[in-house]
């Protein structure tokens, strides 16, 4: 598939993270977030905001920030009691989950807008990684797009997500953990160099989509850490194969959804995929 385009992961990322204060707005800010053991709504928004201005920061800033909490002011947001949801931060403002949710909205609009103006090919660094501004809309805009599954666990809703975008956060994060700076997390072989081959297969699109057909793709083990294609007629058996919905496929990847939940089917070698699952975690 084609990749969205920088003005489309901005806009994604103003549109993702107003769907997910959406769904969290309501709920206790120490409500447990499932999906992310020993997280609450309140921890999760303060983490993705601060993600939002530690990239923000870096793009409008051109400096370095590889430590966002000695670097960036305001990082975890608006004070209060976080329990009750009452408390007052400045000016007496009220820091349940509704204040923590319009700073994060305010943090992802500060952040596409800073992006945009710095268009796609700039760069910036954040955490010791270096990527072209084209690249952190994409990351910042699918960071989003899964922590919106960690908002819908929390409050028992659906997780749905467009296919063209699903598609694109399942190749940005193969990209991202291919890439030569995690290959030391990658290193350890299972069962040798370059064995193993791993399927990723997508049951619920179609030719409607942006993706070429069924979203498909074969991740190979190598001594570099992995290799990925779509998987399109390429020959070739899986050593394991991960099949269901995209919106579910996406979920298995980013360990949102364990394998072995009934809306995945996993067939093959299940302590294969344990095995790269647990080393391209993002935690």
């Amino acid at each position: 598939m084609t990749p969205l385009g920088h003005a489309r992961y901005c806009d994604e990322l103003q549109q993702q993270t107003a769907q997910l204060t959406a769904l969290v707005r309501d709920a206790a800010p120490g409500l447990p977030v499932p999906t992310c053991p020993g997280w609450t709504v309140a921890g999760l928004l303060r983490h993705i905001g601060g993600n939002l201005l530690a990239v923000g920061t870096a793009v409008r800033t051109g400096m370095p920030v590889d430590d966002p909490e000695a670097q960036v002011d305001g990082l975890a947001g608006p004070e209060g009691d976080e329990e009750s949801g009452e408390g007052a931060g400045e000016e007496g403002a009220d820091a349940g989950t509704p204040a923590l949710c319009a700073w994060v909205r305010g943090a992802a609009e500060a952040a596409a807008e800073i992006l945009r103006a710095a268009g796609p090919v700039a760069e910036a660094q954040v955490w010791g990684m270096r990527q072209t501004t084209g690249a952190w809309a994409r990351r910042a805009a699918h960071d989003v797009v899964v922590h919106r599954a960690d908002a819908a666990a929390a409050v028992g809703a659906e997780y749905t997500v467009a296919p063209e975008v699903a598609a694109d956060a399942v190749e940005e994060f193969l990209d991202l953990m291919g890439g030569p700076g995690m290959a030391p997390r990658l290193a350890e072989p299972y069962g040798g160099p370059g064995a193993g081959r791993l399927r990723w297969r997508a049951t619920d699109t179609g030719s409607g989509t942006d993706t070429g057909g069924a979203a498909d793709w074969t991740v190979e083990l190598c001594d570099a850490g992995f290799r990925w294609h779509r998987t399109g007629g390429r020959p070739g058996t899986p050593d394991v194969e991960v099949s269901g919905d995209l919106a579910d496929v996406l979920r298995v990847l980013y360990r949102r959804l364990p394998p072995g939940d009934e809306r995945v089917t996993v067939t093959g070698d299940a302590a294969l995929l344990g095995h790269w699952l647990d080393r391209v975690s993002l935690g």
